[in-house]
């Protein structure tokens, strides 16, 4: 009786040891930091919106086997609405049915509980909501601001510049003035006939806020990166965003 008690003991002990291994190997990470949106709604339209699914998992598949660990962030913290939900695709599918991640995302940090020295990267996953909380958050603009200022890499893929938008530099300067960017095009607005519903339109605000705007053909595979700005076109330049931050960080 007291061999098997000594066993258990040893056997708990043990698999505690394992447990808080795992734990401090987690906390050893490099920590890259996702923002998505809280928005549900295309305007006044009935028509459901969200952070685009496979945004969020093309790069985060790149990013965790290069090492890094994920946190989620959105204006309102919690569940975020997602759109674009697609378990055909096998990176969707992987990501969502990942216990830690799906636990985290579904419990999205709010911007006053983010430290922004903790992380190496922002990344701003797109999906229409963007449009309509992103720009406006001077909670996340801070954030975006800080990680840039202390060295690292801001980066976007389809409507999510919009949250690039307003983030101000230390002197003043608005991040894209002057650096090349890209992101949703008026083009690919028009073809998912939501021009006149979303508040702005993105290629032109990035203009106004003196982004040098580049483009491709609708629907192609576009990354611009411009030192530590990275920025990806639409939704099928996502894993390239995610590759293109792996590069920038090794660098």
């Amino acid at each position: 009786m007291k061999t098997i008690i000594s066993n258990l003991i040893l056997l708990i002990a043990f698999t505690g040891f394992i447990s808080a291994n795992a734990q401090q190997s987690r906390k050893m990470k490099k920590k890259i930091l996702f923002v998505v949106t809280s928005h549900d709604k295309k305007g006044n339209t009935n028509e459901k919106t969200g952070y685009y699914l496979g945004e969020v998992s093309h790069p985060w598949e790149v990013l965790v086997e290069a090492g890094y660990e994920i946190d989620f962030v959105s204006p309102k913290g919690g569940n975020p609405p997602v759109d674009g939900f697609d378990l055909n695709d096998p990176v969707n599918k992987m990501f969502w049915e990942d216990k830690h991640y799906h636990q985290k995302i579904t419990n999205s940090l709010k911007p006053s509980e983010v430290k922004p020295q903790d992380y190496v990267a922002i990344f701003y996953a797109g999906g229409h909501g963007a449009m309509w909380d992103l720009p406006n958050n001077t909670e996340l603009t801070n954030i975006a601001s800080k990680i840039y200022e202390q060295n690292g890499i801001v980066s976007a893929v389809c409507h999510g510049p919009a949250g690039l938008l307003n983030i101000k530099l230390s002197n003043g300067k608005y991040l894209i003035a002057g650096k090349k960017v890209n992101g949703f095009s008026n083009e690919e607005e028009e073809l998912v006939k939501l021009t006149q519903i979303v508040p702005f339109l993105l290629e032109n605000q990035m203009k106004d806020r003196g982004g040098v705007y580049e483009k491709s053909a609708p629907w192609q595979n576009h990354v611009t990166v411009d030192g530590r700005l990275i920025t990806g076109q639409n939704p099928q330049s996502a894993k390239a965003v995610g590759e293109a931050i792996k590069k920038a960080l090794a660098n």
